[in-house]
C-alpha cells in the first residue's frame, strides 16, 4: 500500500536512537548533523537530563522523538504529554494497554503542550507489543491472543482514540498499514541491517524490509551509534532505503 510518507527522503525517515549519556549523545549529534533529521531520546537520556536535552537538540535543528512510553491514569498521562509537547518534542509515545481513555487524554495533552510551545502538535504513538518480546514472553504475561493478533487489537484502539499511529515491530507493519491506512505513523524499532547483531531485539527486519512492509519511520540505535563511523553507517542505511524505494 502506498503511504503518505513515500515522497519523504529516506534519510528523513530514519530515527537514530541515542540510548546513552548526554556527552555521548551530543558527540553523536555533532557527527550526524546534516545527515540525520531525527533523534530519539529515551528514558536513559531523558531521566538524566530532562527537558533541557530536548530543547537543545531542537535548537540545533533536529526533530526529536521523545520515547517515554506513558502509562498511567488519564489525568497523569495528559499532564505528561502536555509537558513533553511543551518541550518541543515532535513525537511521543504511550502504552496502548492503558486503554482508549488514557490515549485520548494523551492526545489532549499533546495539543495543549504544542500550544504552549507554539509549534505543531507532535505525532502521538501507541506502543503495542515491545519488539524485545517473543510470543513466549507475551504469553507468560497472561495474554491469551497470539502476538500478531494482540498487536492488531491494540492498534485498533489507537485509531479509536484518535492518536497518530503506533510503534510496532517490522514484522507487524504490513498488517498495521492495512488496518490504519496510508496516513498513520507506523514507527518500527527492531531494525537491523543485514549481518548486524540483534542485541536484545527479538522481532527484527532489515531497514528495506521495514519500509516495504509499510513503516513510516524506522528506529536504528546500536548499528549506528556503536559503529566505528556512525555517519558512514547512517548514510549506508539511507542509501539502502533510497535504492529499495526506486
Amino acid at each position: 500500500m502506498l503511504t503518505s510518507f513515500d515522497n519523504i527522503p529516506a534519510a528523513d525517515r530514519v530515527i537514530v536512537a541515542l540510548d546513552c549519556d548526554a556527552w555521548e549523545a551530543i558527540a553523536l549529534a555533532d557527527k550526524l548533523e546534516g545527515h540525520a533529521k531525527w533523534l530519539k531520546i529515551g528514558m536513559t537520556l531523558y531521566y538524566a537530563e530532562g527537558p533541557a536535552i530536548v530543547k537543545m537538540f531542537k535548537r540545533r535543528g533536529f526533530n526529536v522523538f521523545l520515547d517515554l512510553k506513558f502509562h498511567d491514569i488519564p489525568h497523569q498521562v495528559q499532564g505528561a504529554a502536555r509537558s513533553a509537547a511543551a518541550s518541543g518534542a515532535d513525537m511521543l509515545t504511550m502504552h496502548t494497554v492503558g486503554g482508549v481513555a488514557m490515549m485520548e487524554a494523551g492526545q489532549r495533552g499533546a495539543v495543549e503542550g504544542a500550544g504552549e510551545y507554539g509549534g505543531e502538535v507532535p505525532a502521538t504513538l501507541g506502543i503495542t507489543v515491545l519488539t524485545s518480546m517473543s510470543p513466549e514472553a507475551l504469553a507468560a504475561t497472561g495474554v491469551a491472543r497470539p502476538l500478531p493478533e494482540q498487536v492488531v487489537a491494540l492498534a485498533a484502539q489507537t485509531a479509536e482514540a484518535g492518536i497518530s499511529g503506533v510503534v510496532a515491530s517490522p514484522q507487524e507493519a504490513a498488517a498495521l498499514r492495512e488496518l490504519l491506512g496510508p496516513d498513520a505513523y507506523i514507527v518500527t524499532p527492531g531494525v537491523r541491517p543485514a549481518g548486524a547483531a540483534l542485541g536484545d531485539q527479538s522481532r527484527v527486519a532489515t531497514p528495506a524490509q521495514a519500509f516495504e512492509a509499510g513503516a513510516s519511520h524506522i528506529v536504528v540505535g546500536r548499528p549506528i551509534t556503536e559503529a566505528a563511523d556512525p555517519v558512514a553507517a547512517f548514510d549506508a542505511i539511507a542509501a539502502e532505503l533510497e535504492s529499495a524505494s526506486r
